[in-house]
């Protein structure tokens, strides 16, 4: 079997799925999907479907255009706000997109009058994180700028946390955007479908027993794939943390001194590294390197010990000389999951069921 390679197996993907479908079910939640650390994925996308998510969220449109080319029928939201280059593309092949500026629901609403569509959009809010949203303050005039512009619809409000400060959902931010939500009716009426509370990251807070407020949704990715929450990195219980697993070829073992020799720079990432001398050591060289994967998100099994990598190895220490063409499971945090989803050289493998009927094979190389 060809490799790298990446392992899914669309049992325990679907079982993740299932499981928080049904658990925030039970807090009044649903969930959107996020296929976009998969690349957008068919059969993944698939899997989540068939395990009760309400729709499927991406932020490359181009991964919305592959599922929908792939026949995968789902309500489609695009979760990063569109650029304006890409406005037509993205009222054809979605249903609702994320937004933030007047001058890009203009633009969709005047690609959508000329597609003979209407346009649903979801308002995201800053309460924090400093990544994209409204100001709170500013949200009622942007509704009341946007509310009558042909072929748009307001689907609801929603907002994003810990992806870049890291910032905590919690009982407080939470709190507010319920009451935007309920201050946006007051002014303009029950128009609000959708309160989408944020990701993964949400989870601690919805399943906490806290009152949810008017949060009715929830974007899904990572615990989905990986069986962890986001703001420690912790397994879920109940879930499968090896739905994906990263397999690599041995290309070298040797034993080899543990200091380098010769002057030292900067190597080929800027990085001088800090190396202690522990005398000889058995170094093994995998076939895939910081092209393919962020090295630090991988974790080795027991006797596999990282030491650095290039653009094309991955350097290793290993108890003792590898078989040359032998193989190495890894698994892999968010960070090396999206780089490895990415990357045209690592093949896609399916595994399982899927709850497909059949099973499941090769996705190829992207």
């Amino acid at each position: 079997m060809s490799a790298p390679r990446l392992e899914i197996d669309l049992d325990k993907v679907h079982h993740n799925a299932q499981t928080l479908v049904k658990r925030l079910a039970a807090r009044g939640i649903s969930v959107t999907g996020v296929t976009k650390s998969s690349l957008g994925c068919p059969a993944i996308a698939t899997a989540l479907l068939r395990a009760g998510v309400r729709a499927l969220g991406d932020s490359r449109i181009e991964n919305i255009e592959a599922m929908r080319d792939a026949q995968v029928a789902a309500p489609m939201t695009l979760i990063r706000s569109p650029m304006l280059s890409q406005a037509e593309r993205v009222v054809v092949h979605t249903d609702i997109s994320f937004n933030t500026e007047l001058d890009v629901i203009r633009e969709l609403s005047s690609a959508a009058q000329k597609a003979k569509r209407m346009h649903g959009v979801v308002l995201m809010v800053e309460l924090g994180d400093l990544r994209e949203g409204i100001m709170p303050g500013e949200l009622e005039s942007t509704v009341r700028q946007m509310i009558h512009l042909p072929n748009i619809l307001l689907k609801g409000i929603g907002t994003n946390l810990a992806c870049r400060c890291g910032v905590s959902p919690d009982t407080n931010n939470m709190a507010e955007l319920s009451a935007l939500a309920d201050s946006i009716e007051t002014s303009f009426g029950s128009i609000l479908s959708i309160v989408s509370g944020g990701n993964s990251a949400n989870l601690e807070w919805a399943l906490s027993g806290a009152d949810t407020g008017r949060i009715n949704d929830l974007r899904l990715g990572e615990s989905l794939l990986l069986g962890c929450e986001p703001l420690h990195r912790q397994p879920i219980d109940g879930l499968h943390t090896d739905a994906i697993t990263l397999v690599a070829e041995v290309i070298e073992s040797k034993l080899k001194p543990s200091q380098p020799r010769g002057e030292p720079g900067q190597n080929a990432f800027g990085e001088t590294p800090s190396i202690t001398n522990r005398g000889h050591i058995t170094q093994t060289i995998l076939a895939i390197g910081y092209q393919d994967i962020d090295p630090s998100g991988l974790q080795a099994p027991v006797g596999i010990r990282f030491l650095g990598a290039s653009s094309d190895h991955l350097v290793v220490e290993s108890d003792h000389c590898l078989p040359i063409g032998s193989e190495i499971s890894f698994q892999l945090n968010y960070s090396a999951l999206v780089r490895a989803m990415t990357s045209p050289f690592i093949a896609k493998v399916m595994k399982g069921q899927g709850h497909h009927g059949h099973m499941s094979d090769s996705y190829g190389k992207l």
